[in-house]
């Protein structure tokens, strides 16, 4: 098989974005808070190991998502094959990427003078940023109208409003 010219790549790349999937990445920013919260449950957390549990998570249930694709939904429709398995390791990738913005967060907090509770609240923050962020990207890449992109972003800060209120609840 011939080589692909950087142009050939470029079209396959942007073609992978024209029909991007941002589930993964709206599930990880929830998966992200929710570790978040459920880490600060039982008192301030260090900042390292925090960090290190968001990314671990994310890859973790980035494994979790691949296995399922591959051996439940795609097995059934065509062979593993390679091409197959980095297809749907691609497609999953959203879930770790949520998790990396939170974890930034929560190593920089030194930086901005927060202590452990204030770096699990800006970590908090950011991937419920992270969860809007991405439904919007959804909500506009979908040609949704102006008003379903509000009506998408405002269901996500619900999602993550409850989950502040779960923080909340567990008094940090």
């Amino acid at each position: 098989m011939p080589k692909q010219t950087r142009t050939q790549a470029r079209a396959r790349r942007s073609a992978r974005r024209t029909h991007a999937d941002y589930t993964g990445g709206l599930y990880g920013s929830l998966l992200a808070a929710s570790v978040v919260v459920g880490a600060g449950a039982h008192g301030p957390f260090p900042r390292l190991e925090l960090a290190l549990l968001l990314l671990a998570t994310g890859v973790i249930f980035w494994l979790a998502h691949v296995h399922a694709q591959l051996f439940g939904a795609r097995m059934a429709q065509r062979a593993l094959e390679r091409g197959v398995v980095v297809e749907v390791c691609r497609e999953e990738w959203p879930i770790v990427e949520a998790a990396v913005p939170p974890a930034a967060a929560v190593l920089v907090s030194p930086l901005l003078g927060l202590d452990a509770a204030g770096a699990a609240w800006l970590a908090l923050a950011v991937a419920l940023a992270g969860q809007v962020g991405w439904s919007t990207a959804a909500a506009l890449r979908a040609g949704a109208t102006r008003s379903q992109v509000i009506l998408s972003d405002a269901v996500n800060l619900l999602l993550g409003l409850l989950i502040v209120a779960l923080k909340l609840a567990l008094k940090e």
